[in-house]
């Protein structure tokens, strides 16, 4: 029987510390895109996986597994087993498992029950435009984290989430709930992109301690001072900073685990330039 595993806020807070880092790393696994001596492997999404967490574990303050990459492949053992090694292997480094859910009552149960008791993740993306019902199963299994959809890196995501709705635009009505009556158990967090940092500086205003999960550096582009300026709280932290192929295929050779670190060395060293130093009232 696995140990059960902390609470993801008391992880996140500890990862950011140990690590030195807001990095997460994400792994979409593409076989399109493996090296040329992992072909034809039946393990081969396990392996690839493997190999970047080992060589990036102590870079990264969490992983970000997308489970869609897994469940295309028929993968999903491998990704149970990716999960399994990284909570026995680097159990400091929490992971979010990104399933981008939106659903309500038994149907929402279901789905919290494959990522929280089948996969063990330490978080997951939800969405929440089905309103506080299609939430509140999530959040039934205690100390796990909860990241909304808020504000998203995709070009798509102004075509709602800057809708007015009133007083305000619908990603802040998102953020406000996320920040106030939703967070009942401290289990919330927020997607907010790179891509948009004006929007990203706004979500931190309305929920200044949630954490946020931000995709949108490397290969989407996001740039990085703006976005930890824009994103980070006052000690420096409250932010997991998402990238993905850009640390996954730095190196195409029997050497892409060591290509991958120096990726991951070299995205942590530009965040942690612009973590220190005034926050903007």
């Amino acid at each position: 029987m696995p140990l059960p595993r902390p609470s993801f806020s008391l992880s996140l807070t500890a990862a950011w510390a140990h690590s030195n880092s807001l990095l997460c790393v994400g792994l979409d696994p593409d076989p399109a895109r493996f090296p040329a001596h992992l072909a034809g492997r039946s393990d081969a999404t396990f392996e690839f996986c493997k190999a970047i967490v080992d060589a990036s574990a102590d870079l990264v303050c969490a992983f970000k597994p997308q489970i869609a990459y897994f469940a295309a492949q028929r993968a999903e053992d491998q990704l149970e087993a990716l999960i399994a090694h990284i909570h026995e292997h680097h159990p400091a480094v929490p992971v979010v498992l990104d399933v981008k859910r939106g659903d309500i009552g038994p149907t929402a149960s279901q789905y919290a029950r494959e990522a929280f008791e089948r996969y063990r993740a330490d978080a997951v993306t939800v969405n929440p435009y089905m309103g506080f019902d299609s939430i509140e199963p999530w959040l039934e299994h205690e100390g796990r984290g909860v990241f909304l959809l808020c504000r998203t890196s995709n070009p798509g995501g102004a075509d709602l989430q800057l809708l007015d709705v009133g007083t305000e635009r619908l990603f802040e009505r998102v953020a406000r709930l996320a920040a106030g009556p939703w967070n009942r158990s401290g289990q919330l967090g927020l997607v907010v992109g790179a891509t948009a940092p004006a929007e990203l500086a706004r979500v931190r205003e309305l929920a200044p301690t949630l954490p946020l999960l931000v995709p949108g550096i490397g290969a989407q582009g996001g740039d990085v001072e703006a976005t930890v300026r824009a994103g980070r709280t006052a000690n420096g932290t409250g932010m997991v900073i998402n990238s993905s192929r850009a640390i996954l295929y730095a190196g195409s050779g029997e050497d892409f685990a060591q290509a991958a670190r120096q990726a991951a060395t070299d995205a942590r060293d530009q965040i942690n330039q612009f973590r220190a130093g005034a926050i903007p009232g």
